[in-house]
């Protein structure tokens, strides 16, 4: 009598879930240092992740700084403390709204695509060919990507908060007449080492999650388009709540520090 295989429980699949994560996570420190390196893969997904998402970002950090301006201002206008806008912009733009607002649309458009282009790879087998031809297709189409995402994103992150800084000394230069000397200087002056230092170590962090989570969800795609499709919007959906957790628990660790 044949006996009939039984399917694993909810939890049985998620630590079975777990462990291919973790397994796939130390294949890429296995083999992402090691040669040969794709260093000319890598600087071609530096550009795609970072200058083709510059006008996104550019608009998004100049608005972030115009609206937050004009927000803050009644409030601190009530206790006669409008002076020092300029330095609840930088505090805030470089802190949390900066490394957040990059991670997050770069897990929207960036997230989405290295999904989506490494499930339709999977699913029309030009992995499984690439594996035949003697080439690693996990150095070369994950590690590069995740890489380039760790790397570019923090990057993007302090252009972010360049930008809303501009877009704040529009709003303070149009409202109060405050020079840009006078703004920047104000507004640079509270941030610390330790501002610096948290904000690109969350970058960092942020990067290697958008970069990873869409390569895993692409890589191990599966049912043809319905896979692509489903692996895309995992990518993105997964990476932003990640985004959200990593931000909390980062927020509490380098508040220690301030105290």
């Amino acid at each position: 009598m044949a006996t009939r295989t039984e399917r694993p429980s909810r939890f049985g699949r998620m630590f079975l879930t777990l462990y291919d994560v973790f397994q796939f996570i130390g294949r890429f420190f296995k083999e992402a240092f090691l040669p040969p390196y794709e260093g000319k893969e890598l600087m071609k997904q530096c550009y795609d992740i970072g200058y083709k998402s510059l006008s996104l970002i550019s608009l998004t950090g100049f608005i972030t700084g115009v609206v937050f301006t004009k927000q803050s201002r009644p409030s601190l206008a009530e206790f006669g403390a409008t002076s020092w806008l300029p330095s609840l912009v930088g505090i805030a733009l470089l802190r949390t709204l900066a490394p957040l607002l990059t991670s997050l649309i770069a897990a929207g458009k960036v997230g989405s695509s290295i999904g989506a282009e490494l499930g339709s790879m999977r699913v029309t087998e030009q992995i499984d060919a690439m594996e035949v031809s003697a080439t690693n297709p996990f150095k070369f189409l994950v590690s590069t990507r995740v890489l380039a995402a760790t790397i570019t994103i923090p990057i993007l992150t302090f252009y972010t908060a360049m930008v809303g800084m501009l877009g704040a000394l529009l709003n303070v230069s149009l409202s109060e007449g405050t020079s840009a000397k006078a703004f920047f200087q104000s507004g640079l002056e509270s941030i610390t080492f330790l501002d610096i230092t948290a904000s690109t170590v969350k970058a960092i962090l942020f990067g290697f999650t958008i970069g990873m989570v869409g390569c895993y969800q692409g890589y191990n795609s599966s049912k043809g388009t319905e896979g692509v499709g489903k692996a895309a919007n995992s990518a993105v959906v997964i990476g932003m709540f990640l985004i959200f957790i990593e931000e909390v628990v980062s927020v509490q660790f380098f508040g220690l520090f301030r105290t």
